[in-house]
């Protein structure tokens, strides 16, 4: 006979069935949005107070205690930056375009010579392919500083010190092993067996890579490009040791300027950082999803 346990129990339930672990994994989803959302702060009040102080006059910018928004806002220093009639405006512009240059011509040159270099790592077998593949990694095991020098030498050598030319060579050493890993992995998770029908349809192999590997690794080359920019534009040491013509200088170098050896100009200076780093937010903003995308499926081997 049935139990008055059992009677009393809801139907589809029995008295000694266990809670479900709902509570426990709302707690897990919540705590993790207060992580995201102390992330989110952490790494947007400083664009805040960058933005705020740019707008400052030179006395509020300096007083103590400093306050988040100014009394009197002004855009002054932008109006002094995009300006081409003073001095400063052209030092700016000028940088800027350095900057803009030498960051698409490293981008381009590197999607140039990652993408084939990626497709022979990944369909072609060939002697040392393995060795040939971690030794393009190897210079990512030393950090960047230690071939200063070397490199410093090489570029006088060959007459590239102060040209755009050695940061675009240089730039570009430093970025190809991550780009060529990346879109390996990338390549990896295309079918062979798509190349092979359209071979057979009577395309060629530099057809069926053009017009079936290509399309389909669009996310991988913009996330290759996305990484190749950001790198270029705000690197500062090899920038400042290649170059010393006030030409030739980029922005990360360019924005020295401000300082001076008994003030600072920080409106000014915050105004620069702000505006130089309003394409690569916006760059990211716009590509992002080719970014975590290239990245997912790029590290996972189907």
């Amino acid at each position: 006979m049935t139990s008055m346990t059992e009677m009393a129990a809801p139907r589809g339930r029995t008295a000694s069935a266990a809670p479900r672990p709902r509570k426990k994994i709302d707690g897990w989803r919540w705590g993790g949005r207060i992580f995201l959302l102390f992330m989110l702060a952490y790494t947007a009040l400083p664009m805040i107070w960058m933005l705020l102080t740019s707008i400052k006059s030179g006395f509020a910018a300096t007083q103590f205690p400093p306050q988040w928004w100014p009394d009197e806002p002004t855009l002054a220093s932008y109006q002094k930056l995009l300006d081409p009639q003073n001095s400063v405006g052209q030092d700016f512009l000028r940088f800027f375009w350095n900057s803009l240059f030498v960051s698409v011509c490293t981008t381009i040159m590197a999607v140039v010579v990652a993408v084939p270099a990626a497709y022979a790592f990944s369909r072609f077998s060939f002697p040392g392919r393995k060795f040939l593949f971690f030794a393009v990694l190897l210079r990512n095991m030393f950090p960047a500083v230690i071939f200063l020098v070397p490199l410093f030498i090489l570029m006088r050598v060959l007459g590239l010190v102060n040209t755009h030319g050695s940061l675009i060579l240089t730039y570009l050493t430093f970025g190809l092993p991550l780009a060529i890993w990346l879109l390996k992995g990338f390549y990896d998770n295309i079918p062979v067996q798509l190349e092979q029908a359209a071979r057979i349809d009577g395309a060629t192999r530099f057809q069926a890579f053009l017009l079936i590997v290509m399309p389909l690794s669009a996310p991988g080359i913009i996330a290759t490009a996305i990484y190749s920019f950001i790198g270029a534009w705000n690197e500062y040491i090899y920038a400042a040791t290649f170059l010393t013509r006030n030409d030739q200088l980029t922005l990360p170098v360019g924005i020295q300027r401000f300082f001076s050896e008994n003030t600072t100009d920080f409106p000014g200076l915050m105004a620069a950082s702000f505006m130089m780093s309003v394409p690569v937010v916006v760059l990211f903003l716009v590509l992002q999803k080719y970014f975590v995308r290239a990245l997912t499926e790029g590290a996972v081997k189907h």
